[in-house]
């Protein structure tokens, strides 16, 4: 066993005393030694109850003879930290994650991991770990929380931002206002929509990393206990059959949680996060496999914010399996891949079906014939950018209209609640990139306050930063190169016509190349936001959003 390092041998005796010193007996110590990594904090919602899923793990672990040994992990909630300094930190909290599970992994030589997860950057994060470590791991989320009810609805969190934009638009009381902020969110979970917290956990399960009902299965229920036992008595014998996330995590695994990510019309940050991973398993994704995979794929589901739905009725509907269960009718997945059920992906989803197929739509009867999430390319974005395409009004998928310019989140917010923003407007704030934020902030705040102001289907949003989950409209991401690496988007000036062709892919400033060129040639890199700290560190090493928001290799 891998542990043997630490416990074997006539030189190991200090080592063995610094562990009875933990309180561990011999019978333990003769186990194979489960690190159980746990996310568990006092601040965010989603991770408030994983103490809970962590014991029942350490049940299972013991229940399959393995010892195990419990130890911590950062977690951001991007809804708290949202729309002020706290959401740099966000994104960039996913490569200190992935560095810390490996530092403790390394250090105590674990026999292998039970990645116990829930929110946005901990799980692409986690994963990006046990690519690096190569030992036996799985995962585990906390579960997606129930949506709250409010005057005979389902609600979430997206309500409540986009509420703050119907009350300053007086769509909304103050009174209305204050209950749906009491009910909103009710307890413990990943927040209920296709957010990216509940998109990774759904695509974990697709890529063959967590057991089916990881994505879907409410955070509140039993059934979520007994997923985390299960978790529990697998990885022991992971570690025994010498199952390593490299046999899992191939170029197959990441085209079928591409096909699923497309089919559920997950968050747009799942393409920052899938080519992040893929890169520690030594595994390319670029925006050009995923515009393939997203044109040949339907969208069979409009969960929240794209539409009524919310997790739980995912769930209900029979979850990832019925799901793939539709894609598999079309061929678009790799049935042979393996999981760490010990299964391949069909053995695993075989006799699964569709219960709600108001919830999981047929391939025969999509949403859409191609896929959630697009790539767009143009004068504005050579390297890409990403629009949640099935969260767009239809007509908004095609627009011009003028740019108004904003250096950063803050101003633009100012002016959407200023009544400064008009119908046909293309907002553009930039300098909010991996590397210029720093950070790649999420402006879940500028688009929701759209959309409570009724203008969703009148004005469009363009950033070289990132949108959360729960943003719906023409709100188009991660443009690449950023303002900061003198990309095009930083020669925009105000009134410049702005070209959105989602459905041919498309995204460009009404410029010539050579007046583009002009602008671009007399443009000066702006001095650093941040030049102390982790932040400092973090835009010095971090690439661009094209390529995942990953660190330069050394």
């Amino acid at each position: 066993m891998r542990s043997d390092a630490i416990k074997k041998g006539l030189e190991k005796a200090p080592h063995r005393s610094l562990l009875r010193a933990l309180g561990y007996v011999d019978q333990e110590l003769e186990r194979p030694l489960i690190g159980v990594v746990n996310s568990f904090n006092e601040i965010v919602p989603g991770h408030m109850h994983l103490n809970e899923i962590a014991a029942a793990v350490k049940a299972g672990v013991r229940l399959a003879g393995g010892t195990p040994v419990e130890f911590p992990c950062i977690a951001v909630c991007d809804g708290i930290a949202m729309n002020h300094s706290g959401m740099k930190y966000s994104l960039a909290s996913r490569e200190l994650i992935a560095d810390s599970v490996e530092v403790m992994a390394q250090a105590h030589q674990f026999d292998g991991l039970v990645l116990v997860t829930a929110c946005d950057k901990i799980v692409p994060g986690m994963l990006m770990a046990a690519a690096r470590l190569d030992i036996p791991c799985i995962v585990v989320s906390g579960g997606p929380m129930l949506a709250g009810r409010y005057r005979g609805r389902d609600v979430s969190l997206s309500n409540m931002f986009e509420a703050v934009g119907a009350v300053r638009a007086g769509r909304m009381s103050a009174e209305e206002l204050a209950g749906l902020e009491d009910t909103a969110c009710p307890g413990c979970g990943s927040c209920a929509g296709m957010f990216t917290a509940n998109s990774m956990n759904c695509l974990t399960e697709a890529i063959g990393l967590a057991l089916p009902g990881n994505g879907t299965i409410p955070a509140v229920t039993a059934a979520r206990r007994r997923l985390a036992k299960l978790t529990g008595i697998r990885i022991v014998e992971l570690v025994q059959q010498d199952v390593r996330p490299s046999q899992i995590l191939t170029a197959a695994a990441f085209e079928n949680a591409l096909a699923v990510d497309m089919a559920l019309g997950c968050s747009t940050n799942t393409v920052l996060h899938l080519p992040a991973i893929a890169r520690e398993a030594g595994v390319e994704i670029n925006l050009n496999m995923i515009s393939e995979i997203s044109e040949k794929t339907p969208n069979l589901c409009r969960l929240s914010p794209a539409g009524p739905h919310f997790m739980q009725d995912l769930d209900e509907a029979g979850g990832i399996p019925a799901v793939m269960t539709q894609l598999a009718r079309k061929g678009l997945l790799h049935l042979d891949a393996p999981a760490v059920s010990g299964k391949t992906i069909g053995g695993q989803i075989q006799g699964r079906e569709v219960f709600r197929p108001e919830v999981i739509r047929s391939v025969d009867d999509p949403y859409s014939p191609t896929g959630g999430i697009a790539i767009l390319r143009g004068n504005l974005a050579p390297d890409g950018a990403v629009v949640k395409k099935s969260a767009v009004a239809p007509e908004m998928l095609v627009h011009r209209g003028p740019a108004r310019v904003f250096d950063g989140e803050e101003a633009a917010v100012q002016a959407i609640l200023g009544g400064a923003i008009k119908k046909g407007d293309v907002i553009v704030i930039r300098y909010e990139g991996p590397r210029g934020g720093p950070g790649m902030r999420e402006m879940l705040t500028p688009t929701a306050v759209v959309a409570g102001m009724g203008l969703d289907k009148d004005v469009a949003l363009l950033t070289d930063g990132r949108f959360s989950g729960a943003t719906r409209g023409a709100s188009i991401g991660h443009i690449s190169p950023e303002a900061a690496d003198g990309g095009p988007v930083a020669a925009v000036r105000e009134g410049d016509l702005i070209e959105i062709d989602i459905p041919n892919n498309r995204i460009n400033v009404a410029l010539s190349d050579e007046e583009l060129q002009s602008r671009l040639n007399g443009w000066r890199p702006p001095a650093p936001r941040v030049t102390r700290g982790y932040l400092a560190r973090y835009a010095q090493q971090v690439t661009s959003a094209s390529s995942g928001a990953v660190f330069k290799q050394l």
